[in-house]
């Protein structure tokens, strides 16, 4: 079994193990880190490759540490609707857009408390669209190393080069920016469809440990 962070819709890299996991047991616990993939996810759009951050509320904390489970999004900025504008400003003329819009806009127009609540739900919601299984095995206690599991946890971290091969596939502003690498597996759902479970089946993650 592999063992992930859930990330705001996770990138290629990320789905690469996902897909060709076994199985995946989901990190729950542990403390909360910047410059994750936890709140941020990227995109393309016209100007290029595009950041996606979520607001978290900030827990003034004697040991300045939280608990990842317990990080709360900030919904008092309307980030929900300047997300699915910029979603749709990037990707509307993309093949697949209108087929999984009604799937995918759903996330945007309710509230989430948690903001692992909401990661594993835009994994939740990928999994319906491609007709994968959705994990629900969860970590109890953090440990540092994994001895019966491969530890892919590092992919959550936006700082870590990942080693990851994949073919390049027709973007929406390819022809302006050219092919842009593992960004959120919306590109790679809006742009190939079903067939992404294809692609992601046939990708390549060549380091497995930061």
């Amino acid at each position: 079994m592999n063992i992930l962070y859930p990330a705001y819709f996770p990138n290629i890299a990320f789905f690469t193990v996902f897909v060709q996991s076994d199985e995946i047991v989901w990190e729950v616990q542990g403390n909360y880190q910047k410059q994750t993939f936890r709140n941020r996810t990227y995109i393309c759009n016209d100007r290029g490759k595009h950041i996606l951050s979520i607001p978290i509320t900030h827990v003034g904390q004697s040991n300045g540490k939280q608990l990842n489970r317990e990080v709360k999004i900030d919904n008092s900025y309307p980030w929900q609707r300047q997300h699915w504008r910029t979603l749709e400003t990037a990707y509307r003329t993309s093949p697949f857009f209108e087929f999984y819009e009604d799937d995918i806009q759903p996330l945007y127009g309710t509230k989430f408390e948690y903001l692992m609540d909401f990661n594993l739900k835009t994994i939740e919601i990928i999994c319906e669209c491609l007709q994968l299984r959705m994990p629900t095995a969860k970590t109890e206690v953090f440990t540092l190393g994994h001895e019966s599991e491969l530890d892919y946890r590092h992919l959550v971290s936006v700082k870590n080069v990942i080693d990851l091969v994949q073919t390049d596939y027709v973007q929406v502003f390819g022809d302006r920016h050219g092919f842009t690498p593992n960004l959120s597996i919306l590109d790679l759902l809006f742009n190939l469809g079903p067939q992404a479970t294809a692609y992601l089946q046939e990708t390549k993650l060549m380091l497995r440990n930061a």
